[in-house]
């Protein structure tokens, strides 16, 4: 029998996730493992809750992590707000919408779809349109931040298209958490949820999670038990406010997520923002020096996780390897109907600087020369650079 443990390689995380974290958040998983009821513990969960808030831009007070990764936030939200026969719309713009469409259709709902074309994002002259035929729906489900198009969903019109007809209202939140602005409470999103391993930047296993009063409510005037015993948000919240025991919460992972939300206060919201934003306008412009495009027009682009299209003749799957096993730098593959067509970049977090951006240039530049594609290195270099200096 071999005991030995695979090496794991040092890696610069440029794709879709899980990123780079920072070595205070390294150092916070070597944390002792103690018991998920102690009275240091809990503060500690409690703290996490209150950290989320001003990222989630909420005052929701029921806020924190619930365990497992994304999907199982995604999953929290819609077993606690669906039951059998609930008619429901989920807005797809990608695989993640198609992803919520999937979950409510396993909770019994009537599930309409509005659906957009790849590298767009959904239309909410369609939305009106369907909640206007006279059905009435309990919640609009959609994705803010699309992680297999690289498409920011605009809110403000959607959401008051939520308000004028009385509908709820849930956010996939997973890619923007902690790398852009969210209003949620100035949006009216009654349920919403992200993970801990991209722009929060902490390793996978923990959700975020925020919910409405007015969702608590209806999901405390359910007809029928919530399905999932597990993400129970009623139950959660017994752990959480009462601290009353529901499950072995894995300590050192929110340790871990507690000091990843206590560097994004540190940096300040505003300026982390900026530094994302600053951070995908360096890369587009360094993937325009390459002489590659984009996937998403400029207004919809999603700045933390970027789809550059491959060019005509390239085996995107050669370039990513050739990154991997060259560079150590690991970047994303189309997922969907956009396999083999996009590459997907991640500027999330501690991987979003300026040594990553110019690094990844570099490589990239390099993996496409090896296949015959002629790049201007230095003109993708001089346009990220500018940026940087701006």
């Amino acid at each position: 029998m071999d005991l030995s443990r695979p090496v794991t390689p040092g890696r610069k995380l440029m794709g879709a996730g899980p990123l780079d974290i920072h070595p205070r958040v390294y150092k916070a998983l070597a944390s002792p493992v103690i018991g998920h009821l102690d009275p240091s513990y809990l503060q500690s969960i409690n703290r996490i809750g209150d950290l989320l808030k001003p990222i989630f831009g909420t005052v929701n007070a029921t806020t924190n992590a619930v365990p497992g990764t994304g999907t199982a936030g995604m999953e929290c939200c819609i077993a606690n707000l669906t039951e059998p026969k609930d008619n429901v719309l989920i807005g797809i713009a990608g695989y993640f919408g198609d992803r919520l469409k999937q979950m409510a259709q396993r909770y019994g709902a009537d599930v309409g779809i509005v659906s957009s074309p790849a590298g767009s994002p959904v239309d909410p002259s369609k939305v009106e349109k369907i909640l206007k035929s006279g059905k009435k729906y309990k919640y609009i489900a959609l994705v803010h931040a699309e992680t297999s198009t690289g498409i920011l969903q605009p809110m403000d019109e959607i959401a008051e298209i939520a308000r004028k007809y009385n509908t709820m209202l849930i956010l996939d939140v997973v890619t923007s958490l902690g790398g852009l602005k969210l209003t949620i409470d100035r949006w009216g999103v009654d349920a919403a949820y992200a993970c801990s391993q991209k722009c929060v930047g902490s390793p996978p296993g923990l959700s975020p999670v925020t919910f409405s009063d007015k969702a608590i409510n209806i999901i405390k005037n359910r007809k029928t038990p919530v399905s999932n015993w597990y993400l129970d948000i009623t139950l959660l919240m017994q752990y959480w406010d009462s601290k009353t025991y529901h499950h072995t919460s894995p300590s050192v992972l929110n340790y871990a997520l507690l000091e990843a939300l206590l560097l994004i206060h540190e940096e300040g919201l505003e300026q982390r923002f900026e530094r994302h934003n600053q951070m995908h306008r360096a890369l587009v412009a360094g993937m325009n020096g390459l002489g590659l495009k984009m996937l998403v027009e400029e207004p919809y682009r999603l700045p933390t996780l970027n789809t550059v299209k491959v060019p005509d003749g390239i085996n995107e799957a050669a370039v990513r390897k050739y990154l991997l096993d060259r560079y150590s730098v690991e970047i994303s593959a189309g997922l969907g109907e956009l396999s083999g067509k996009v590459w997907r970049i991640g500027i999330m977090g501690y991987s979003a600087s300026p040594q990553n951006i110019l690094l990844l240039i570099t490589a990239l530049s390099r993996a496409l020369e090896v296949q015959g594609y002629k790049a201007d290195l230095a003109s993708a270099l001089s346009g990220a650079t500018s940026e940087f200096d701006k």
